[in-house]
C-alpha cells in the first residue's frame, strides 16, 4: 500500500469554519425537507422517550433486557440531537457555516455514539443468547451489576481530533448534512495515509461487535432448530427478531459507508447511506420493539390509561 499524500490544488488554508453544504442542491425542495426531517425528528425523540420511560417506570420491565433496550433508546435520542438540529437550522435559515470547533465536536459524539450503539446492540445479542441457550444460569450471569458494567463499556473514541489535526486544501464545503469522515477527509491535505488507516481501524474494531453479533445468532439459531415444536421455535426466535432487524439496518448501512473502497464513494450515495442509520433506524427502532413484544404493549397501554385518567 502507497503512502497517499494529497496536494492542495490552490494555497493551504487554515480553516477555522466550514460550509455544510446539506442538500443545498435541491433548493426547491428545502421546506418540505424542512417539514419531513422535523417531523422525523419529534417521531424519533416521542417513540424512543417513549421507550426509555416505560423501562425506567413500569415494574414489570425492571429486567436487563429491557434496561438495555432503554440505555439504547437513550443512545438513540442522543445521537440524532448531535446533528438533527443543525441540519433543520440550515434548512430553516440556509445559513451553512459551521465552525472548525463545532464541527470536530459533532464528528466525536457521532463517532462515540455510533460506537456505542455498536456495543449495545452486541450486548443485547449477548443478553439474547444466555436468556435462550442458557436460561438457567440467565438470573446468575445477567445480574444488575453486570449490565451496568455492560452499558459503561461502551466508550466514544477520538479520531475526530486526529482528523481535525490535518491541514485543509482550499476548500471548505463539506458535501454532507453533517460531519462525518469521508466527506471531512476528502478535504484534508498532506500525508493521509495515517488517517484513512486510523479510519479502518476504526471500521475494524467496530466490526468486532457485530461478529459477535454474528456468532451469538448462529449460536442462538441452532438452539431454537433443535426445539420440537415449531410453535415453540417461532415464539423463542421472535423474542430476538426485533434486535436482529435492527442490527442488519445498522450494521450494514454503516458498514457499506465506511469499507467500500474510497473509487466507489459519492457524496451522494453518502448522503443516503447516512440517512439509514442516522434517521430510518432510529425512527423505527421503538416500532419495531412495542408493535412485536407483548411487555412492551402492554406497559404503553398501562402509561396511556394513566395518563389519561390524570387529565
Amino acid at each position: 500500500m502507497k503512502h497517499q499524500v494529497k496536494t492542495p490544488e490552490g494555497n493551504l488554508t487554515a480553516w477555522t469554519e466550514f460550509v455544510l453544504w446539506g442538500f443545498a442542491d435541491v433548493p426547491h425542495l428545502q421546506w418540505f425537507l424542512f417539514g419531513m426531517f422535523f417531523v422525523i425528528y419529534m417521531i424519533i425523540l416521542l417513540g424512543n422517550g417513549t421507550i426509555l420511560v416505560i423501562t425506567k417506570v413500569e415494574p414489570a420491565l425492571h429486567t436487563s433486557m429491557y434496561f438495555f433496550l432503554g440505555n439504547f433508546s437513550f443512545v438513540e435520542i442522543c445521537y440524532v440531537s448531535d446533528s438533527f438540529p443543525r441540519m433543520l437550522m440550515n434548512l430553516g435559515t440556509q445559513r451553512r457555516i459551521i465552525s472548525l470547533v463545532a464541527c470536530a465536536t459533532q464528528m466525536f459524539w457521532v463517532l462515540g455514539l455510533g460506537a456505542a450503539e455498536c456495543f449495545l446492540l452486541a450486548v443485547m445479542a449477548y443478553d439474547c443468547y444466555v436468556a435462550i441457550c442458557n436460561p438457567l444460569q440467565y438470573p446468575l450471569v445477567m445480574t444488575h451489576k453486570v449490565c451496568l458494567q455492560l452499558v459503561a463499556a461502551s466508550y466514544p473514541v477520538g479520531l475526530a481530533f486526529q482528523i481535525f489535526s490535518l491541514p485543509f486544501c482550499a476548500s471548505r464545503v463539506i458535501n454532507h448534512f453533517f460531519c462525518d469522515i469521508p466527506p471531512v477527509l476528502k478535504l484534508a491535505c498532506g500525508e493521509m495515509f495515517t488517517n484513512e488507516l486510523m479510519v479502518y481501524m476504526t471500521a475494524l474494531f467496530v466490526l468486532a461487535p457485530f461478529l459477535f453479533i454474528l456468532i451469538s445468532y448462529i449460536k442462538i439459531i441452532s438452539i431454537v432448530l433443535k426445539l420440537p415444536s415449531a410453535t415453540n421455535r417461532a415464539k423463542t426466535f421472535s423474542t430476538c427478531s426485533s434486535h436482529l432487524t435492527v442490527v442488519l439496518l445498522f450494521f450494514g448501512s454503516a458498514i457499506i459507508t465506511y469499507l467500500r473502497p474510497e473509487a466507489s464513494h459519492s457524496a451522494e450515495t453518502d448522503k443516503v447511506l447516512s440517512l439509514f442509520y442516522t434517521i430510518v433506524t432510529p425512527m423505527f427502532y421503538p416500532m419495531m420493539y412495542s408493535l412485536r413484544n407483548k411487555n412492551v404493549k402492554r406497559a404503553l397501554r398501562k402509561l396511556l390509561g394513566s395518563l389519561l385518567e390524570s387529565m
